[in-house]
């Protein structure tokens, strides 16, 4: 077929990610380090968020492209294999969103294309995680609270992955305890419960934990509501960052980008290519 002389090139990965106007830096930082682990390959970074976009060409004179045109770009390059790695922490409606598009491109183009899972995608990753995070960051008289960014759906695709971080967590340590900003739960609609049942258990500090990616608007605005909020009953703090940056992220864990590595090398290998690298 006459069209597929054009796609001469042989991998390329395209980070799915949905963006943020304050800590775009810490996406540009993943696509440094999945180009230092795959330095045969194209990387590009797209971003979901058309207010993100929009935000950052006007206010920084920064042009990102949502994940439409850098697929369409990185097809018009003639990339034979396509991994594009969902970076989400739950496989719920932004993974689903990724994967129509993907599929889309898979009627037209000639190239294979793959979706990575999520972070927590599968029980083993996310039990691994939340433990070693737990582990990390519990002080022995301070209790944690949890803060999901959740879903305002019930009925979204993956949202039993969410109930299972809230659930595992407050199983395997008395100190957790776990609430949404816009999912189920949302803290602003049962925090006098939950400050209840942290008394009910004897603490008199608190951190709150934001189980986001990046420490963007919503950590800035929403963690320190929830901080204030807290801290009319208890010594209140939001957790330390585990990492150089100022503010605590998940997306800097070594946890996190060893997961999202071991995703890309799946997905080549179910593509039918091999990365011999990696060690994972």
């Amino acid at each position: 077929m006459k069209r597929f002389r054009h796609y001469n090139r042989k991998r390329a990965i395209v980070l799915a990610c949905f963006g943020s106007v304050v800590e775009e830096q810490k996406y540009l930082d993943l696509e440094a380090k999945v180009k230092e682990e795959y330095p045969d390959c194209e990387v590009f970074t797209s971003f979901s968020s058309r207010m993100v976009i929009k935000f950052l060409k006007k206010r920084k004179k920064v042009e990102y492209k949502n994940i439409p045109q850098t697929l369409a770009d990185v097809d018009m390059q003639g990339f034979k294999h396509v991994v594009v790695v969902s970076v989400n922490i739950y496989p719920t409606d932004e993974h689903e969103f990724i994967k129509k598009i993907v599929d889309g491109f898979a009627h037209f183009s000639m190239a294979n294309y793959k979706v990575t899972d999520t972070i927590l995608n599968t029980s083993k990753n996310a039990t691994s995680f939340l433990k070693s995070l737990n582990e990390q960051v519990s002080k022995e008289d301070t209790a944690n609270l949890y803060i999901i960014h959740g879903t305002p759906k019930l009925n979204t695709i993956g949202i039993d992955s969410i109930s299972y971080t809230s659930d595992l967590l407050e199983l395997i340590d008395e100190r957790n305890f776990a609430c949404s900003l816009e999912g189920a739960f949302p803290y602003f609609a049962i925090n006098d419960a939950i400050k209840q049942k942290i008394k009910a258990k004897g603490f008199k500090k608190v951190q709150v934990v934001p189980l986001l990616l990046v420490s963007g608007n919503h950590y800035i605005k929403d963690m320190f509501e929830i901080k204030d909020d807290l801290s009319d009953e208890f010594e209140a703090i939001i957790t330390p960052s585990l990492t150089a940056s100022e503010n605590f992220n998940l997306l800097e864990l070594p946890k996190t980008q060893e997961i999202i590595l071991k995703n890309i090398k799946e997905s080549f290998k179910m593509l039918g290519v091999t990365h011999k690298t990696i060690t994972y």
